[in-house]
């Protein structure tokens, strides 16, 4: 199966972790992050689901839940995290899927039979409330993720949901935003009362607007 951008995700049940799960019921009305590993007891992986595990304070903040995957079975997974947390040092608390029948990588569309015809790829799904696929991420299987640029990307989604306005280049949370096209600029005086900077009729900049 292939996912688009705007898609509803596929719902699945899953043994995890945490116990067993529906996924829909899990995200509830949260955004969600789900991301998959080639496999356990890798270097580059345990880096990260560390890194996930210490970023879990900023993930609640923006009212995100994490699952991670892989193919290995859950008993594997349970003796992994103890190395994670042993060698990150941190604590693994977040829900990793056992997918030995690679029902939820074939669903999400994770093995990619030219890199390999087994593993998974580091596939990252950041999904809405509305279960809908907002941005979709494949990484190789020697690359590790840089979850600073998730939470910038969870950031500037959850801000262009709610107004209309896009964030340019290499924007962080606070700084100037991009008032939309489809607003006129005689709108965007009286819909931004922060002010507005307009560079050409099409690229015009406002504070964002909710930062005080």
């Amino acid at each position: 199966m292939s996912l688009h951008l705007g898609d509803m995700v596929p719902d699945f049940n899953a043994s995890t972790t945490i116990g067993d799960i529906n996924f829909y019921e899990y995200l509830g009305d949260s955004w969600g992050v789900l991301f998959s590993h080639p496999a356990d007891f890798t270097p580059v992986c345990t880096t990260e689901l560390g890194r996930t595990a210490q970023l879990k304070d900023e993930f609640a903040k923006r009212n995100v839940k994490v699952l991670a995957l892989s193919i290995d079975p859950l008993d594997k997974h349970l003796s992994w995290m103890k190395d994670i947390n042993e060698t990150q040092h941190t604590t693994v608390d977040f829900p990793i899927i056992a997918d030995e029948n690679r029902n939820v990588a074939t669903l999400y569309d994770m093995i990619h039979p030219n890199a390999s015809a087994t593993a998974t790829v580091r596939s990252l799904y950041i999904i809405g409330p509305d279960k809908k696929l907002k941005l979709y991420i494949t990484y190789p299987a020697s690359t590790g993720r840089n979850f600073v640029e998730v939470l910038r990307v969870i950031d500037s989604l959850q801000l262009t949901a709610e107004y209309s306005v896009a964030t340019p280049v290499d924007w962080k949370e606070g700084q100037d935003v991009i008032v939309v096209p489809t607003i006129s600029t005689e709108d965007a005086y009286k819909k931004f009362p922060k002010g507005l900077k307009v560079i050409k009729p099409y690229l015009r900049y406002t504070p964002q607007p909710n930062k005080d």
